[in-house]
């Protein structure tokens, strides 16, 4: 059963129509990948999917057990952010917010679930440092880590390597490559073509000459492959 499934899904921003009438579907070990150009609408999506914005017609439905509230997000990082005054373990603990309720303490459960996924990314050493300090693929490691506290079935990543080096990007894709073939499944917001193409089983391509939907073996014979590397060749 679909996690995710959207039927003739329409989106506004700013009393302008971005989306209409899309529909696709997110399913359990999936690892989607939304490509397209600036103003397509894929941050509408984005917040459309984790519920912070209604859609103006059509649906979106959660399956396969999936809760709104589980879905683990990691979100473009601003200056503010970046700056966040905290220590690292208590910035990965913070993914587990939404399943603690109205307790005023997190869980020894919960405090083992922040340490395995620390360990997991790599970050384990790093757990007393303040977050502030940190280099960009650092932080980004940090906040993937915090994703996985909030979930055990779906990642959303809007841009994750934004302004990383080459080197911390490649390492920053074959981690989350990793979660996703540990089980979890991924959506990943992204520019990066390339990428898309190594990692996605699925392609979701947003653009206002063509949009797409399909496996990434569909995708590369369809007129939308053609026209993003267009796209990719122009710029």
């Amino acid at each position: 059963m679909a996690l995710i499934k959207t039927e003739n899904l329409t989106l506004s921003y700013e009393n302008m129509t971005v989306i209409e009438n899309m529909s696709f579907e997110v399913n359990p070990g999936d690892y989607l990948c939304i490509v397209g150009e600036n103003g397509s609408g894929k941050s509408t999506l984005v917040k459309a999917l984790l519920s912070l914005k209604r859609p103006v017609g059509g649906s979106i439905t959660f399956g396969g057990g999936l809760l709104r509230r589980e879905i683990g997000y990691l979100p473009q990082q601003t200056n503010a952010q970046r700056d966040f005054p905290a220590s690292v373990s208590e910035v990965v603990i913070s993914g587990c917010l939404n399943s603690r309720g109205i307790r005023p303490f997190y869980s020894p459960k919960e405090r083992k679930k922040a340490a395995e996924n620390m360990e997991k990314l790599g970050i384990t050493e790093l757990k007393n440092r303040s977050y502030r300090e940190l280099s960009g693929g650092q932080q980004q490691r940090v906040l993937l880590a915090r994703a996985l506290c909030a979930t055990k079935k779906l990642l959303l990543l809007d841009e994750p390597v934004s302004g990383l080096d080459p080197m911390v990007t490649a390492e920053m894709y074959e981690l989350i490559s990793q979660i996703n073939k540990s089980g979890v499944t991924v959506i990943m917001v992204t520019h990066d073509m390339t990428a898309a193409l190594k990692y996605a089983s699925h392609i979701l391509c947003m653009t206002e000459e063509n949009r797409f939907y399909g496996t990434l073996e569909k995708f590369l014979v369809s007129d939308a492959a053609a026209f993003m590397k267009g796209s990719a060749v122009r710029g």
